[in-house]
């Protein structure tokens, strides 16, 4: 693997996201291999937990801007297939049967936070700095929205969604996005206390634990994947979200940024 680094270490595995010279966006590569990962974790009979984290000075950036720049003047289908291929990665991530950490530092944003919301529990650096910046864009977080939305809840949706600032650790903890936050010295320890916790617990249990929260849960509406895949396929083919990725590659404001 090319993208990822992948270890299994007696019941723990570790999955780093390991492209720290774009701060580890995604791209088709990282999503093809994450996926890999977590079916073979899916099948591992010593595994009972998985440690999610990055490599370099960020969780994860979002999107690739070569990513992004297959985007622009892509059709409808193509991106409904690139918008499939992500909300699949993150649907699996959400529903493995072995519980998830993500352990973040640095930043996380958009679809970073559409992977750490998808864990089960999330332990963040003190300074960490997380945005859903879609909009800043001309798009909006869609395919990431059940997971972030499930975490935040509708209020602090309504305000993240729609201003795209970023938020802090402290934001973070007290809208549920993450756990804990913690100083970047107890990043490590505080995350392999939980493991040691989860490792305790009964496997059968933790993996009918973690299906009642999902079946409980008010996010678990039929066809919500459907939708957010149509959803921000049809966003990326207009001229609103062309205007805005063709702007953020050439480094200038967006026609409607009149500040």
């Amino acid at each position: 693997m090319s993208t990822i680094l992948f270890q299994v270490e007696g019941s723990i595995a570790r999955i780093k996201l390991n492209r720290p010279e774009v701060k580890n966006a995604f791209n088709d590569a990282l999503v093809a291999e994450l996926a890999d990962a977590l079916k073979a974790v899916e099948k591992s009979p010593v595994v009972r937990v998985v440690i999610l984290s990055g490599e370099g000075d960020f969780f994860c950036a979002g999107a690739d801007l070569n990513w992004m720049k297959s985007f622009v003047g892509a059709s409808r289908k193509k991106n409904e297939e690139d918008a499939r291929r992500l909300a699949k990665l993150l649907q699996h991530l959400n529903e493995l049967k072995k519980p998830t950490i993500a352990q973040v530092h640095g930043a996380a944003i958009g679809g970073g936070v559409g992977l750490l919301a998808a864990c089960d529990v999330v332990v963040a650096q003190e300074n960490t700095v997380f945005a859903l910046a879609e909009v800043k864009l001309g798009l909006i977080p869609a395919v990431i929205s059940p997971f972030v939305i499930a975490r935040m809840g509708g209020s602090a949706s309504r305000r993240y969604f729609l201003t795209g600032e970023r938020i802090t650790a402290d934001v973070a903890l007290r809208t549920g996005l993450i756990q804990e936050s913690v100083p970047a010295e107890k990043l490590q320890a505080t995350t392999e206390e939980i493991a040691r916790h989860l490792i305790t617990s009964g496997p059968e249990a933790v993996k009918h634990a973690k299906e009642l929260v999902r079946k409980v849960s008010p996010q678990a509406a039929a066809g919500v994947q459907a939708y957010t895949v149509r959803k921000i396929a049809s966003l990326r083919a207009g001229a609103e979200a062309q205007e805005g990725m063709k702007a953020f590659l050439e480094k200038r404001k967006p026609s409607w940024n009149v500040s």
